[in-house]
């Protein structure tokens, strides 16, 4: 029988690969392991975050791939978390972690330059209010703070209108288009993360939509500037999620 959110959360409460902190918790004593993420993998390999990650299946599936780096899921959705976050205990996988908060919060809990990578995996493309859009201007400017040097940012969407959204963001602020593609399956891209499909994007693929993945650079000290562009919505992003399955 599955198990419902309650035990889930308790089940959480005692895994040691899995992070809660209220905001209050956060202003008051701050986040023991900020700046310090190296020192609780145990190494001083690079940190991966998958924001948005949902059952963890993209962050569990890197840290499989790809031991030489730390993987951190962030989600606000801690029943859905549980699932990768068990699997990843259950697997004996060192190398990836879970943060249960809102992406708002992620630099109380990140120093600065202390990131490789951002994951962006299958976010809700926030059509009506650009500042929540993951790939939006603001949030460029917090991932910018805690990316190191030359990080690097890939976004993976089933999602034309954010698709197009994150590329005219790109072109508005001179970014650095490292692979573009509006049908990663189909593109010729030969990468071991490939390989990892999530849930939702099973379903997006066997309802004949392509995947759309973008990997580019974010420059330390940028002006962020938001795009000022009309993009056609997603007309099937009507649909409830529990229509579309």
């Amino acid at each position: 029988m599955a198990k419902n959110k309650l035990s889930k959360f308790a089940d959480m409460a005692t895994y040691g690969n899995v992070f809660q902190y209220t905001f209050d918790t956060l202003k008051e004593e701050g986040f023991p392991f900020k700046g310090k993420w190296q020192a609780y993998f145990g190494n001083n390999n690079p940190v991966v975050l998958e924001l948005g990650c949902g059952k963890g299946e993209y962050t569990v599936g890197l840290a499989r791939k790809f031991p030489e780096k730390n993987f951190i899921g962030i989600d606000v959705k801690g029943a859905r978390m549980w699932t990768g976050a068990t699997q990843a205990l259950e697997e004996g996988l060192s190398n990836a972690a879970f943060l249960r908060t809102r992406i708002e919060l992620i630099n109380h809990f990140f120093a600065q330059d202390e990131v490789s990578e951002v994951w962006i995996t299958f976010p809700d493309p926030q059509m009506k209010k650009a500042t929540k859009r993951l790939t939006s201007a603001c949030f460029m400017k917090e991932y910018s703070r805690l990316l190191k040097n030359g990080g690097v940012i890939h976004l993976k969407t089933d999602s034309k209108f954010l698709y197009e959204y994150t590329k005219a963001m790109i072109k508005e602020n001179l970014l650095t288009t490292l692979f573009d593609t509006d049908d990663l399956y189909n593109s010729g891209l030969n990468e071991d993360m490939l390989e990892i499909r999530t849930f939702y994007e099973q379903q997006w693929l066997s309802r004949g939509l392509n995947i759309k993945y973008i990997r580019f650079l974010c420059p330390k000290d940028h002006q962020w500037t938001e795009p000022n562009i009309e993009i056609e919505k997603d007309a099937y992003r009507s649909f409830g999620r529990k229509a579309r399955g």
